[in-house]
């Protein structure tokens, strides 16, 4: 097959933690023939879908991790593969590129599928899931936001299309800048805020399970460091090896069908408690924590998926 990969510059990534890089590295094991373009390089081109970018060798050495050669560009119709990985922010940047990958249907798989990426950003897909979710509101209107607060407690604040724990801020009742916060927030976007009740289970741990296609693959548990509300390893969250529990599964078997039938091939959900707090569907990660704590080759199951769905 003929891959091509979508994503932020391949340079600074970090080839212990990297799913991309896990998954090209996957791919080139099998045989593959591999692209690699930054999401500022794709152009709709008179009809052709196109990107700028290079053929990709990768490697696991630390600071020699990959070779690329000689620029091209290239019509992504002729390629089986092409991976969806950049990070978000979702902001429009992002939403067009969905638009523009989208047009390669049918003839080129487009992984996850950007239609439905761009329809079901990680807040808002689990809202039709309230079963499995904590109490949570999405409003820019501060007295909505305050009323939430005032019938919860404590609750967590965050920007709604964020990533990476950037943003996030724990808000106990007794924490006056709910208001500066929000004067913040919107001094600098339009985009409303989600609140959420605070779950005091995130200090054992925010569980990330792994679906492909909608099975759960297993889970990594991401313990926040010493004083931080946050479990995100972006911001010094510890990966911790960790079983799959009976509502982990249920939460699953709730999720799986939908992600499945939209093409969600690679999905990260977030689980703390018993509850369900997001679905990652543009850039999710730990294939590789995954594979060092069980042995579990995420990325193997992933090009398994792939190639069904190819025929």
């Amino acid at each position: 097959m003929k891959i091509a990969f979508q994503m932020d510059p391949i340079g600074p990534i970090n080839i212990n933690g990297d799913s991309t890089f896990r998954l090209a590295e996957e791919a080139q094991a099998r045989g593959y023939e591999l692209f690699y373009y930054t999401p500022d390089r794709l152009a709709y081109d008179e009809g052709r879908v196109t990107a700028r970018g290079w053929p990709l060798t990768v490697q696991r050495v630390q600071g020699d991790h990959f070779r690329l050669g000689a620029e091209q560009t290239v019509d992504l119709s002729t390629f089986d593969v092409v991976w969806l990985r950049q990070d978000p922010p979702f902001d429009m940047f992002y939403i067009t590129t969905t638009h523009i990958l989208q047009r390669l249907s049918p003839g080129t798989l487009v992984v996850n599928d950007p239609f439905w990426v761009r329809n079901y950003p990680e807040k808002l897909l689990i809202l039709d899931f309230p079963q499995l979710m904590p109490p949570t509101a999405i409003a820019r209107d501060l007295d909505t936001i305050r009323a939430f607060r005032a019938r919860h407690g404590d609750v967590i604040l965050k920007p709604l299309y964020g990533n990476g724990g950037a943003g996030v801020f724990h808000l106990p009742e007794s924490d006056r800048n709910l208001a500066s916060l929000h004067e913040m927030f919107t001094g600098f976007s339009r985009e409303p805020l989600i609140v959420q009740k605070y779950l005091p289970a995130v200090s054992k741990g925010d569980k990330r399970v792994i679906l492909v296609d909608g099975e759960p693959i297993g889970a990594i548990n991401r313990v926040p460091a010493q004083g931080e509300t946050r479990s995100n390893m972006h911001v010094g969250g510890r990966a911790e090896k960790v079983e799959l529990t009976a509502r982990d599964r249920e939460i699953c078997a709730t999720i799986g069908p939908l992600l499945r039938e939209k093409g969600q091939i690679f999905v990260g959900i977030d689980v703390i408690g018993d509850y369900l707090t997001e679905i990652n569907v543009t850039s999710p990660t730990g294939l590789q924590e995954l594979e060092r704590f069980d042995g579990t080759n995420g990325a193997g199951l992933i090009w398994d998926a792939i190639a069904a769905r190819r025929g």
